[in-house]
């Protein structure tokens, strides 16, 4: 069963599980007790942006597999799920390009400053040269948070057009940067080197607020800051604050703490931020992939085969 989704449809989980000889069910669930009643009696579970707690995972009765759509796994109790048993996958291997192009994509345009010149010219205002500081991309340093796949792509992009580039990663043996001649940075010294601070990592306990006053404090006032991983690394009070005060140059954000963002956020009254609505995983193809790649581990788990991304 699927507890909540936002595909225009369902037919390739639909045909996926029906010529394994599984039955399927949809729902829209929102809170823990819609999974409850949805999801009690079914043997695999795909969840999308669904609580599934540690409230939902006692009252699985039959579940041998729950599936993330996508990457971060952060709404799902894995300690929870793993003391019952039930293994939990997620799909780490569709989508990349998108985010990349999405994360470089918010890079170039504030670097360059493209919606501040355009808010100017639709002011009748004309000017040759910009407001503020401009560096030139191969005087600035593109650092990444975390060195995983998107990381890497982005790093790409960026070394292509001729930005130096850095990553901060505690997990990244000195070996492995060392062959693909990275800097691995501390935490401390990202913050303090980046022009441009790309945040790659998943959310847990250590990675929340990550992005906090003490650590924006560290970052140059020229510098940006991009978010397309997950909202709960950024403190966006603090945040907001940093860019209203000129603590920061600007911010690319696709993902908040709260979906979708409130009203009465500060964020949205930041004129150096740029906000879209965690849409960066998206293309014509990478939905398609999204639904074909999660259905097909769920049977894969129900059938005891290998597994492509298991978590627990």
């Amino acid at each position: 069963m699927v507890t909540d989704y936002g595909f225009p449809d369902l037919e390739f989980e639909r045909q996926i599980a029906e010529s394994a000889g599984a039955e399927f069910e949809a729902f829209q669930c929102k809170t823990e007790q819609q999974v409850i009643a949805a999801a009690k009696d079914a043997d695999a579970v795909l969840v999308q942006f669904a609580p599934v707690t540690r409230a939902v995972i006692n009252e699985l009765s039959r579940c041998k597999v729950i599936v993330r759509y996508g990457v971060g796994i952060d709404n799902i109790d894995i300690e929870a799920a793993r003391e019952r048993g039930i293994i939990v996958c997620n799909v780490p291997n569709y989508c990349i390009d998108e985010v990349a192009d999405h994360t470089f994509a918010f890079a170039l345009c504030l670097t360059r400053q493209v919606a501040l010149i355009d808010a100017e010219i639709r002011r009748n205002e004309w000017n040759n040269t910009p407001a503020r500081s401009m560096p030139a991309s191969r005087q600035m340093t593109f650092v990444t948070l975390g060195f995983g796949r998107i990381a890497r792509a982005v790093l790409d992009r960026a070394a292509a057009c001729k930005f130096k580039i850095a990553a901060c990663d505690p997990y990244l043996p000195a070996e492995t940067a060392a062959s693909v001649g990275i800097a691995n940075l501390s935490l401390d010294e990202a913050l303090a080197t980046a022009d441009v601070l790309s945040l790659h990592v998943p959310l847990n306990d250590a990675s929340r607020h990550i992005v906090n006053a003490r650590t924006l404090a560290l970052l140059k006032p020229t510098s940006v800051l991009i978010n397309t991983a997950r909202g709960g690394l950024v403190d966006g009070v603090a945040l907001a604050d940093a860019l209203n005060r000129g603590a920061l140059a600007g911010a690319g954000l696709d993902v908040f703490e709260k979906e979708p963002l409130p009203l009465d956020h500060p964020l949205r009254s930041c004129s150096n931020a740029l906000l879209s609505s965690h849409i960066a995983w998206y293309s014509e193809m990478s939905g398609g992939e999204l639904q074909k790649m999660a259905a097909e581990e769920a049977i894969r788990a129900l059938r005891g085969e290998p597994l492509q991304s298991r978590i627990v």
